[in-house]
């Protein structure tokens, strides 16, 4: 008998004992999608000429001509704290984005849809959300998971012919109605059911399904005309044991009888359209299931499909953009603000933060970047996405709460004027939708990498269920040399496979070792504790970020060499080694609580010669943080997304700095210097060589630092006094003096 069966015929038993059983639920996400270059992370052999061969993003002419043209004219025709305070868009908004077709991005031109690709896509929604988020979502969700999508992939031809031209035109809006109030994360288990009966429907007797539903968190309910809906389908006449037939996803035209929707949930306030649908005995003909009868309870296997890729578009892009802003925000009013008689952006405290925040941004765009690339060649990756989801959107919410520290009180004051507060109070929508981060992080990304992405988890699983000693005797032997080359250059150091940037041949390195270093400490914790490992959220957390950071690293070096900006070198060397000092902490916490003797002692042996991986130094902070200051093309090179709104607090920044551009950082400096001594805009700005343009600055700047104010209730028992209309919130005004606002005083109050 061959060896490889030998040890098939000694293995099957505990490795069936040992692998996690899976569902039809889990199997179904399992083979959703495809994988790239997260798998070879996972075998601790990345090649970099594989990484480059993925080339880089590319837009056609019509679609550069949109983002230059229609969506630059939709952000010029939003106001954050407007749409915010109206918690809706203007009417005017809605119509153009149906008119310019911004609902049909995804569905072809033979529908009368945008054609476009999965970059152009994200790069829309990122240039949107930079100005306004509720805009962006608006424009997300029917280009995301949702009736296009799933009527493109799986509809019939009656089916697509009938809607996909309604919805590219926006003459139909959709929505999905997935989550219920008891079946949140665990969106498989939905108690929604609808039972197969057959009764008069449109002048003839019709098969369809009754169904009773409960859902919620739906964007775009209110305003939707026709609604996806996922249930569960029976067929009581079957046989017992027959009649449950799966998730199904069907169409329902808005009215229908004994459907309800309309009402709103407010998710942190936010201006786009939210709220619960509710059904009872709801017909549904078997004709308005996605695909027709023959998709009956196929639904959940279609929802993880298109799941792969839509997760690494859209909530990725909004990640991207309050990144963006942030930074641009961040590093904008550091130079105009000034305390101690310097702009703040020269104070250590605030250009750690802000050279922080540029590498995080240069690490998680590129992995954005990279993984359009890889969507809009065909590939579906669903680690890959998932990984995009936690970690862009966690990297949004961390560089806004940077910004707001760097704000201080300019942070926190409501009005047309405040810079982030309205992304600082909806980033939590982001990590909660589409598997909530907590979820993914502990579930998702290692325990659909664990198997999709090992070189030779899969074939085990398949040759334990499909009782092949043989096979699984193989599949074993080939594991085992997998184990000692990673055990090897774990501990001597790892080849690097391909030809990175010569400039980033020292960075390929560091991601080659540690990229080895992971793959061994995977398959210990996986042979130590094999299905417990599933159970261990903790673990298989910490296990799936350090993978996202070596894909983040990965992506910077590909970013590197398609973008060919030189300057952009030691952004790209910072982004790298924050990545690759974070993998290594969190594996240094993984061995520290791993449930088995001597891990201390293994984790000590498997992290050796990890000094390399130290991270950024103070003074290398201080360098980028200069660059950002000095250099405006830095700035456009990070943040190209960032759009100019029809007005608020971005649009003032952005015109101050243009000014401050015109004037030189010297002569602002001189400025505002002179400023504090004459306390008058007009004598300081008499002594630059430009004194007009150097007027026009110091009152631009004023108004950035300036802050909204509003009616008290002094003053509201005032003007209702005399009757009068009420008044709108006081906009920022240029004051006489910098230091000494000028003194309001308040209508007088008629005497009683």
């Amino acid at each position: 008998m061959p060896l490889a069966s030998l040890i098939g015929r000694w293995a099957m038993e505990p490795f069936s004992k040992a692998l996690p059983p899976l569902g039809d639920t889990e199997r179904a996400a399992l083979e959703a999608g495809t994988v790239g270059f997260e798998g070879l992370l996972f075998s601790g052999r990345p090649d970099f000429d594989l990484l480059s061969a993925m080339g880089p993003n590319r837009l056609s002419e019509r679609e550069q001509s949109f983002i230059d043209r229609e969506v630059r004219e939709l952000c010029r025709m939003l106001d954050d704290h407007a749409i915010d305070q109206a918690r809706d868009l203007p009417p005017e908004v809605w119509r153009y984005l149906r008119n310019k077709r911004f609902f049909g991005m995804i569905i072809p031109e033979e529908f009368g849809g945008l054609g476009f690709g999965h970059y152009a896509h994200a790069t829309v929604v990122a240039r949107i959300a930079t100005v306004n988020i509720a805009a962006a979502v608006t424009v997300m969700v029917p280009n995301s998971l949702g009736p296009a999508e799933l009527l493109l992939r799986y509809g019939t031809d009656v089916q697509k012919v009938r809607y996909l031209p309604r919805l590219a035109d926006g003459r139909e809006l959709p929505c999905f109605g997935l989550t219920s109030p008891y079946a949140g994360s665990d969106a498989a288990a939905i108690p929604d059911r609808g039972v197969m009966v057959e009764r008069e429907f449109g002048g003839r007797r019709t098969r369809g399904f009754l169904v009773d539903f409960d859902k919620r968190y739906i964007t775009l309910a209110p305003v939707a005309t026709v609604v996806g809906l996922a249930f569960h389908a029976v067929d009581e006449s079957r046989p017992e044991g027959e009649r449950e037939l799966g998730i199904t996803c069907a169409l329902i035209p808005v009215p229908h009888e004994g459907m309800e929707i309309g009402r709103r949930h407010r998710p942190m306030d936010s201006a786009f359209m939210n709220g619960p649908i509710h059904g009872r005995q709801v017909f549904v003909p078997v004709d308005w299931v996605i695909g027709g009868e023959k998709q009956v309870g196929q639904g959940w296997r279609m929802l993880m499909e298109c799941l792969a890729a839509g997760r690494a578009i859209s909530l990725p892009a909004l990640g991207s953009a309050m990144q963006q802003t942030a930074l641009y925000v961040s590093n904008g009013y550091g130079q105009v603000r000034e305390q101690f008689g310097l702009p703040i952006g020269k104070f250590h405290a605030v250009a750690g933060l802000v050279a922080q925040m540029s590498a995080e941004l240069y690490a998680s765009d590129a992995a954005r970047r990279f993984t359009a690339a890889a969507l809009d060649k065909g590939e579906r990756p669903s680690v890959a996405s998932a990984i995009l989801k936690v970690q862009l959107t966690e990297a949004g919410r961390r560089a806004v709460n940077h910004g707001m520290d760097i704000l201080g009180g300019k942070g926190i004051i409501a009005g047309p004027s405040n810079l982030l507060g309205v992304s600082y109070r909806q980033a939590p929508i982001a990590i909660t939708v589409e598997g909530a981060n907590i979820l993914t992080r502990a579930l998702i990304v290692f325990g659909q990498g664990a198997i999709r992405c090992h070189p030779h988890v899969l074939s085990e699983m398949a040759a334990v269920q499909a009782r092949d000693e043989a096979a699984l005797g193989r599949a074993l032997v080939a594991h085992g040399k997998h184990v000692a080359t990673n055990l090897w250059h774990s501990l001597f150091g790892a080849p690097v496979l391909g030809e990175p940037p010569e400039a980033l041949a020292r960075e390929a390195r560091l991601i080659a070792r540690m990229s080895a270093k992971y793959a061994l400490t995977a398959d210990l914790a996986m042979g130590l504790l094999g299905g417990r490992l599933k159970r261990m959220e903790l673990l298989s957390a910490r296990l799936g970020d350090v993978l996202a950071h070596l894909y983040l690293a990965s992506a910077s070096v590909w970013r590197y060499r398609v973008d060919a900006a030189p300057e952009l070198l030691p952004f790209a060397q910072a982004a790298i080694r924050l990545q690759l000092d974070e993998a290594g902490k969190i594996l240094r916490d993984l061995y520290a609580n791993l449930p088995t003797t001597g891990r201390r002692v293994i984790g000590a042996l498997v992290l050796r010669r990890t000094a390399h991986l130290a991270p950024l130094r103070d003074v290398q902070l201080m360098a980028l943080a200069e660059l950002l200051r000095t250099d405006p093309r830095i700035v456009q090179r990070l943040a190209p997304d960032l759009s100019e709104p029809a007005a608020g607090g971005l649009r003032d920044l952005m015109h101050a700095m243009e000014l401050g551009e015109q004037l030189g950082g010297d002569t602002a400096a001189a400025l505002n210097k002179a400023l504090r001594r004459t306390r008058s805009f007009e004598a300081a700005a008499s002594s630059a060589p430009d004194p007009e343009l150097a007027l026009a600055y110091l009152k631009a700047a004023d108004k950035v630092i300036q802050v909204d104010d509003f009616e008290g209730p002094a003053q509201q028992q005032a003007r209702a006094a005399l009757n009068q209309p009420a008044a709108p919130p006081a906009q920022p005004a240029p004051r006489p003096s910098a230091h000494r606002p000028e003194r309001r005083t308040p209508p007088p109050v008629p005497a009683k």
